[in-house]
């Protein structure tokens, strides 16, 4: 059964959905239990936008529990803290709800990892559900679409530096086409911009939801790259957005930073889906880590 918001392009399960799947703890209303796996490693530890989509999913998951018949099956917005990597292994997600009204629901939750003298709390988030189904389609934005190279023009991640491929298992799941002008980092060019631009789909076929797009927002290789800083930016907040479910298709992605300040970059995410619609939108923190010698 497919909730509110979801849907899939392949008869087989998706990579993703198997990464992101919760299953409610038997005796303990509010808990769900995951694996995570080694194929969505980003460096030092599962990328952050899978773990934010189950976050969302468990969030979701507990307003389903409460009311089978809930439309607030989509996350409008959600605002994480990452606390520590979050590394392959057994997690457990512990969901709050806050408040449930007419239109929106919000919730708080918390992904926990057995570590060393108990557990570990990896990400701590809040969100807010409801039913963009019900969103009427009148749009007023100044924001326009990315340009682009078409995708047979752009780089794929199989060209990426080999360093960087042994190090982000997740980019064999992704369909993942940089836009040349944004990839100089690559050849060890970077254009000091600050912009990344690319095309953006799963490898297996599985079509976009609203959960993938809290995947897309953090799929791109950091901004910080292209500033000629190759060191890891593991993420510290992350606050997303999300405006309408997606059509099926390519989705096109622009991220920008405009300050590295103190070891500190922000990076602000678009994405447009094929119908030329902005779906998502998110801001983050992350901290720059030099590379290792």
């Amino acid at each position: 059964m497919t909730a509110a918001g979801e849907t899939t392009g392949t008869s087989a399960v998706s990579d993703f959905d198997v990464e992101t799947a919760v299953t409610p703890r038997a005796g303990q209303s509010g808990v769900f239990d995951a694996e995570l796996s080694e194929r969505w490693r980003i460096g030092n530890g599962v990328n952050g936008g899978v773990l934010l989509a189950l976050a969302a999913r468990a969030m979701r998951d507990a307003f389903l529990a409460g009311d089978p018949a809930t439309t607030h099956a989509d996350p409008l917005a959600i605002s994480a803290y990452y606390l520590t990597p979050a590394e392959p292994g057994a997690l457990a997600a512990h969901v709050e709800p806050i408040r449930t009204g007419r239109s929106v629901s919000t919730a708080t939750v918390s992904l926990r990892q057995s570590g060393e003298g108990g557990d570990v709390e990896r990400l701590r988030a809040i969100a807010t559900f409801g039913d963009l189904g019900a969103v009427h389609d009148e749009v007023t934005t100044t924001a326009t679409p990315p340009e682009l190279p078409p995708v047979e023009e752009c780089l794929s991640m199989d060209q990426a530096p080999p360093q960087f491929l042994r190090a982000a298992s997740l980019l064999e799941r992704l369909d993942l086409r940089l836009d040349p002008a944004t990839a100089g980092w690559a050849a060890g060019r970077p254009s000091g911009k600050g912009e990344m631009r690319g095309w953006l789909r799963l490898a297996d076929g599985r079509e976009p939801d609203v959960l993938m797009l809290l995947l897309a927002i953090d799929a791109l290789p950091p901004t910080a790259f292209e500033l000629g800083l190759p060191g890891w930016t593991p993420t510290l907040e992350l606050s997303a957005h999300v405006r309408s479910r997606p059509a099926a298709g390519w989705l096109r992605i622009v991220i920008t930073t405009r300050t590295n300040s103190g070891g500190f970059v922000e990076e602000d995410a678009e994405v447009w889906d094929s119908e030329g619609r902005l779906v998502a939108l998110s801001r983050q923190l992350a901290r720059v880590t030099p590379p290792r010698r």
